[in-house]
């Protein structure tokens, strides 16, 4: 069933909100057992068609999102925000080629994890299965709406996709080509369905959808994910903050320092991969002066501790809950740190386990900060802005998981599988 059509049946033939998320559940069910038979050239076809259907789309898209943008602007939503939620032709581009590059991933269904005998002669194997039905509850960013959809497709499950009230049109739209995707492929529509309303109380009727849903993933802000992983009845897949860190060591390049520190925080302000708190190494202190030079050139708020404002005087000051924001804004904060061991006190202490870096030349601070660090991805000597599914090759990502029961880090569709056993005898029976 087309998106627009469940969403006209929605408003006049069931109001009854509680009736059509269940039957949005059944639906998705029996798509998800057809869709863990599919053929790998089936479901790469549904991509490559779905991609095609957004450039073709791009018109209906583009003004489906002014109309979301529109609003955003009357409701007073941030500039911030409203970036995260904007589209325009480069960014459906890369929607589509997104699209694309899931398609070329190996197909995740069918992989033999692990194989072995037994003295009995029996015959074991752990091979990769679809999880089943993935309910996602995000905000904002529309592109979820692809990549969460084309992802679920790719591993094998169907989609139940709640995306935000300020994205709705967009996501509407997105929907629709990737409908034309599942059609043209000769897959079930109901594959991958939107959550045809903005109320609110849907986010409640899915956590507790169990019958219907598998596994739930929120992707969003800290009181979503809290939310879902309080309230849910199915196994979370948790999405936290970004709080994410660079520390430049008192061994850093000073030029890579700047490059990386300005990328990190700037490059896009408003995604859970962009720098948030800067630490600096007091033997680093020397080149804080030109790093705050390139930050305040491009417009970013500094707030720091004491010995960061005695430096510089202009920054403002930072408070502890500084410590704990994700700002998602051209806000930065700022400590000076007694090295690397400070530097991992404080991303240990104050983190979210998502995302955080080290500048350095020595080979042992990388190596201790790699080590200690508890979060799903660190890196050195790189922005922190590469948290990302796609920069890891994974096509796209349905978001960052900072749990540590995997899935952690990036979620692409190898991890939207599960395993069984298969186990192949020749007429044992137990002693």
């Amino acid at each position: 069933m087309a998106t627009d059509t469940l969403w006209l049946e929605t408003r006049t033939a069931e109001p009854d909100l509680a009736t059509t998320m269940a039957r949005i559940g059944h639906h998705a069910r029996t798509a998800a057992a057809a869709l863990s038979l599919a053929s790998a050239e089936a479901k790469v076809a549904a991509l490559r068609e779905a991609a095609r259907a957004v450039r073709a789309r791009g018109s209906e898209i583009l003004a489906a999102n002014a109309s979301d943008l529109e609003e955003a602007e009357s409701d007073g939503v941030s500039a911030a925000m409203r970036d995260r939620l904007a589209l325009d032709p480069k960014r459906l581009e890369a929607i589509a080629a997104g699209l694309e590059a899931i398609a070329e991933l190996p197909d995740p269904v069918g992989r033999v994890l692990a194989a072995w005998t037994r003295p009995n002669g029996l015959a074991i194997e752990r091979v990769a299965v679809p999880l089943g039905v993935i309910g996602i509850i995000y905000e904002s960013r529309p592109n979820v709406t692809a990549d969460a959809g084309g992802l679920a497709l790719k591993s094998g499950n169907a989609a139940i996709l709640r995306g935000g009230s300020e994205s709705f049109y967009s996501s509407r739209a997105l929907v629709g080509a990737l409908e034309e995707g599942l059609r043209g492929a000769g897959l079930p529509e109901a594959a991958i369905q939107l959550v045809p309303t903005r109320d609110r109380a849907a986010v409640g009727l899915m956590l507790g959808m169990s019958e219907y849903i598998d596994v739930i993933v929120p992707r969003g802000g800290r009181s979503l994910t809290e939310r879902v992983q309080r309230e849910s009845r199915m196994p979370v897949i948790a999405h936290l903050e970004g709080l994410c860190h660079t520390y430049v060591d008192g061994a850093a390049d000073p030029a890579k320092a700047r490059a990386i520190v300005l990328n990190a925080k700037m490059r896009r302000v408003s995604i859970c991969g962009a720098t948030e708190t800067l630490l600096v190494d007091r033997k680093a202190a020397p080149h804080l002066p030109a790093i705050l030079a390139d930050l305040r050139a491009a417009d970013c708020e500094l707030r720091g501790d004491d010995e960061t404002r005695a430096i510089d005087p202009a920054v403002l000051p930072a408070g502890e809950e500084d410590w704990r924001t994700e700002y998602l804004d051209a806000i930065l904060s700022i400590a000076i740190v007694d090295g690397v061991g400070g530097a991992i006190a404080h991303v240990n202490r104050w983190g979210s386990h998502h995302t955080d870096a080290i500048v350095t030349e020595d080979q042992q601070a990388a190596d201790r900060f790699l080590r200690e660090v508890d979060s799903a991805i660190v890196l050195v000597n790189a922005s922190t802005q590469f948290a990302d599914g796609g920069e890891f090759g994974m096509g796209a990502e349905i978001g960052i998981s900072t749990q540590r029961l995997p899935p952690r880090g990036p979620v692409g569709a190898e991890q939207l599988t599960t395993y069984k056993y298969l186990v192949r005898g020749n007429g044992q029976v137990r002693p």
